[in-house]
Order: C-alpha cells, then sequence, then structure tokens
C-alpha cells in the first residue's frame, strides 16, 4: 500500500522513490524502472563516469564536463553520453535501450564513427583532448547520442547502439550547454541539450538526455543525432501515475510559495471569488452583470475566447477592494497532470488563482517609481510545473511561470523546504514565479519592470487542499469554471497612454524616453491591458512549457 500522505511528507527524495518501486501491486507500469516504448525498451541511467572537461565558455564561462554511463541495467545498450555544465551540481541522466521481447530488430551495432570535432587546436583550459564521435549508422537506423572519448583512437563498435528509424523522432536545440560563441575557429563547438521537436501531450517523441553538436557559426549538421519515439498508437496509462500515486507526488513534491512582505493582493479559491461577489459580464448587456454560482456552473462552457463574456470584481467599492485581496487562509492550488516525451514523464502544472494584479514599478537607473494603475487587472492565473520521471518517480526538474515565459530549472538548482517540496517567490504584485528571492528586472541592463520577492510571512502549501482538476490519461471530475474559455477579466479599463503621460511629466528629461522603452518593451500581460484567459486556454495546457 503507498503511505499516507501524513508519513509521505516527510520522507526524502530518496525514500519516494522506494515508496513508489515497492508499491507497484497498485501502479502498473508507474515508476518500474523501465518503459516499453511498442517492442523498444529503456531505461533511465544517472550514474556517470567522467570523461572530458573544460574550464572555460559555456554559461558563466565555467567549462562543461562531458560523461559517459557508468553502469547499464543488465541487457540494456548505451545510446548516447552525457554533458553538462559547470555552473550547476551533475544532476542529469541519459536513456539506455534493448530490444523488446517483440522486436529483436530495434537496436543494430553502428558501422563506423564520423569524428565531429576534437579539442586538440582549442586554446582553451582542459583537462587533456577531447574528442567527440557520431556513429554511423546502418541502414534503416538512427544514431541518437555522441561518444566522446579522451583519444583520437576511434571508438569500439560495441560501445554504443543505433536505433532503427521507426522508433525515431526528429530532435532540437534545446538550452545551451558548452562552447565558445565568439569563436572564429571553424573547428570551433557549441553543445545544446536535445529534446524532440514535437512536444506536447498527444506528441510521441522521447527525449534521450543526451546532447547535441553545432559547429560555431554554422547552421546544424544534417547527420545530428535524433530522439527516441514511443510507437504506440496511444499514451497508454501504463508508464503513467494512477490517482493514488498522483496523490503521492502531490504530497511529495507540491511546491511551497513565498509571498513579498508588501504583498496586498494574495490567492483565493476560485469558489471564494464566485462566493464574495465576482460577476459575469456579457457583452451588449454591461448593465446587467449576473452573480457566478459557486462552482461557476453558469458560465458558458466552451466556445473560444471572442469578447462575448467576462467577469469582473464587485460592484460595489467595499466589497472590491476586500475581495482584491484574497483569501490565502481558505486558498488552495489546482492541478493538472499530463504525459510528456511520450509518457516518460509526468507534467504536474500547479495552478494559482488571484483576484487581482497590483500596479507595477519600474527602476529607471537610480529611481524606483510606481506606475499607477499600469499593470493592474482583474484575474491572474499563475504556475509551476513539476516535471517528475515515470522510471523512477523523482522529480527532474521545476518550471517556474514568469509572466509571458519562464524558467526550468534542475531540481538540483532549486530550494527545498520540508525534505522534498521545490520553493518559489511569487513577485510583488505581478505574482510571476521564481526560484531566488531578490529583484529581477524586465528590460535592459539597470532599467525595467521590477519583479522584486522576498521570504515575507505570507506563504502557501500548495500540498495543503490540493485540488486534481484534470488528468490526460484518466477520468477525474472537472470543475465548470474550467471550461469558460473567456477572460477572468475585464479588457483595459483605464486610458493607458494616460497613464503613461502621468508618469512621464514626474521623470527627468533623460529618463522619459528610457521609461517610454521599457513600457514599449514588454508584454500586454504585463501593463494589465486585458484580464487572463483560464489554465485550460493556456497553450501550456496541451503543449510543452515555454523557456
Amino acid at each position: 500500500m503507498f503511505l499516507s500522505r501524513s508519513v509521505i511528507r516527510s520522507v526524502d527524495v530518496t525514500l519516494i522513490v522506494y515508496v513508489f518501486m515497492f508499491n507497484m501491486i497498485l501502479g502498473g507500469g508507474f515508476a518500474t524502472g523501465a518503459i516499453d516504448l511498442g517492442g523498444l525498451e529503456v531505461c533511465q541511467v544517472s550514474s556517470f563516469n567522467k570523461i572530458w572537461a573544460t574550464n572555460e565558455g559555456g554559461p558563466g564561462n565555467l567549462g562543461a564536463t562531458f560523461y559517459e554511463p557508468s553502469s547499464m541495467p543488465d541487457g540494456f545498450f548505451v545510446l548516447g553520453h552525457y554533458s553538462q555544465c559547470n555552473n550547476k551540481p551533475l544532476f542529469g541522466w541519459v536513456l539506455g535501450a534493448k530490444h523488446g521481447a517483440s522486436d529483436p530488430s530495434s537496436l543494430a551495432i553502428p558501422t563506423s564513427y564520423s569524428l565531429v570535432w576534437t579539442s586538440e587546436s582549442q586554446k582553451i583550459k582542459q583537462d587533456n583532448n577531447g574528442y567527440i564521435w557520431l556513429p554511423v549508422a546502418p541502414d534503416g537506423y538512427k544514431a541518437v547520442g555522441y561518444v566522446v572519448t579522451p583519444s583520437p583512437e576511434k571508438p569500439s563498435m560495441e560501445r554504443i547502439r543505433c536505433v532503427r528509424s521507426d522508433y525515431t523522432e526528429i530532435a532540437e536545440f534545446d538550452r545551451w550547454i558548452w562552447g565558445l560563441k565568439n569563436e572564429i575557429d571553424p573547428n570551433g563547438l557549441n553543445v545544446y541539450g536535445s529534446r524532440p521537436k514535437d512536444r506536447g501531450v498527444q506528441a510521441m517523441g522521447v527525449s534521450t538526455g543526451s546532447f547535441m553538436v553545432q559547429n560555431t557559426g554554422g547552421s546544424a549538421d544534417v547527420s545530428l543525432p535524433y530522439c527516441l519515439k514511443n510507437t504506440k498508437s496511444t499514451l497508454l496509462a501504463k508508464p503513467m501515475p494512477n490517482l493514488s500515486q498522483i496523490n503521492a507526488l502531490i504530497d511529495a513534491y507540491s511546491p511551497i510559495i513565498y509571498f513579498h512582505p508588501d504583498e496586498k493582493y494574495l490567492p483565493s479559491t476560485v469558489n471564494w471569488y464566485f462566493q464574495n461577489g465576482a460577476l459575469l459580464y456579457q457583452k451588449g448587456l454591461e448593465n446587467s452583470p449576473s452573480p457566478i454560482e459557486p462552482d461557476g456552473s453558469n458560465l458558458p462552457q466552451g466556445g473560444s475566447d471572442d469578447g462575448s463574456y467576462w467577469l469582473d470584481l464587485p460592484i460595489d467599492n467595499s466589497a472590491k477592494e476586500r475581495v482584491k485581496k484574497g483569501d490565502l487562509d481558505s486558498a488552495n492550488a489546482y492541478f493538472h497532470v499530463k504525459p510528456m516525451f511520450g509518457a516518460t514523464f509526468t507534467d504536474i502544472a500547479v495552478w494559482v488563482f488571484y483576484p487581482f494584479n497590483g500596479p507595477a514599478r519600474a527602476k529607471l537607473e537610480f529611481l524606483t517609481i510606481s506606475l499607477g494603475k499600469i499593470g493592474e487587472h482583474v484575474g491572474d492565473w499563475e504556475h509551476l510545473t513539476l516535471r517528475v520521471s515515470n522510471f523512477d518517480g523523482s522529480l527532474k526538474s521545476v518550471y517556474f511561470s514568469e509572466h509571458s515565459g519562464g524558467t526550468l530549472l534542475d531540481a538540483s538548482q532549486v530550494e527545498f523546504e520540508k525534505g522534498n517540496k521545490p520553493v518559489a517567490y511569487a513577485s510583488l504584485n505581478g505574482h510571476a514565479f521564481y526560484s531566488k528571492p531578490g529583484l529581477v528586472l524586465q528590460g535592459n541592463g539597470r532599467n525595467g519592470i521590477r519583479n522584486d520577492t522576498a521570504k515575507g510571512k505570507a506563504v502557501m502549501d500548495t500540498g495543503v487542499r490540493a485540488v486534481v482538476v484534470y488528468v490526460d490519461h484518466l477520468t477525474v471530475v472537472e470543475p465548470p469554471w474550467l471550461n469558460y474559455s473567456r477572460k477572468w477579466g475585464p479588457k483595459l479599463s483605464y486610458d493607458i497612454a494616460k497613464e503613461i503621460e502621468k508618469v512621464k511629466k514626474v521623470l527627468p528629461g533623460r529618463l522619459k524616453e528610457v521609461f517610454e522603452r521599457i513600457v514599449n518593451g514588454v508584454p500586454n500581460e504585463v501593463l494589465g491591458e486585458e484580464g487572463p484567459s483560464g489554465p485550460k486556454m493556456k497553450n501550456n495546457w496541451s503543449g510543452d512549457e515555454k523557456y
């Protein structure tokens, strides 16, 4: 049986993995250590031996290190080596593979190797020379990773396996790992992570965890490795967690959110918002808005965001000001569970609702100025996403949404409390999520829209009163408000041009132009020009996160 929520909350990440593996009687194929892609069986390997390292170039000019898997489970073969920049702790994985019982020809030995790059001629700090090789696949097969060696001799053909073409898909560059980006030398190199080009809940591409290379200043090599593919006709629930396991994952990994000490606009439940006077408006009937049922059952369902309906705060000023502040004591987060990378990962999106988004502030050189009503809007949906491995149930990364984009971090780069719970900091008034307290500017250099975060007394454990609103591979009861497709706030209710002029009037002459550039360069969401759409209408609901 699964441990109770109170027990799981107190154990560490390593024990969580064992909990999932011990309870497969309830769990089918989730966290069993291997996943069948329809004839090709894959496992996830996180133990490595160092092969070659450089100590400059890449993020922070700290260099990168290249590794090979140190051991493979019986019967599994290496598909590619691993690389990581040196500005963070070693925390990665690559996939190994073996023939499925139904398909003994899914893997093949390469026929040769092509030397992609060597560090011999590079004037860089390195522990020795490094050589990167691309396996030459036999007809009908693809390479899905590189081999790295510390010597110029070709690697053994037994060192890696190629994958039959029907088990592969096109990969693309992910985050930059290493390189000398200003290097003119044609033998220079940039190294990137690898991810499937097509990503989302229905996409079948499977990330290998390996890396990709590109010649500095040149186009991508046409022989770049591919990623893997789940060849099952549908993303079956077998590798995905069942409801009991989803609850255990939420208990184990649900984030803790800290709000700024000066934050006035805190979260609430959607039901509290409706019960406390939120109104539904219809185009053409603006003078007769409708109260909303606590569960949102009288909201229009489906359709498109055609501007015919929107939500707004209560009309009464005292009620309006009270509702703006939310109700943190009763607030909860809403969880959406979906497959990612061909059902080899589970993404758990953690959605938080705020009745109101506060005004923006700007830093203009030595000044911090309030922007009046700029940035204000009714209704604010923000989210964090937990990316969990379906191989072992471990938390691999956390996504922090930040206005129109966000940041994806390895779990090793994230602050934790209560054992396994990632910590997030919500920015003052705007509620963007960051992994560390401090100031982040939206703009260039010393000037921009301020995103201030700090550890105030107001805090939210998103696992408390957690509500699972949607699971892509299972059936759960959806709240009616989830399928409301229109805006959660009215379109611009003030003249933004006048607000900008008010701010400009109080600025010294040379800062007026700086301020205009800042305002013109930020998205409408930050300016508060219109209310947001709900979680199910966001691109990341069925797609990957934007980072």
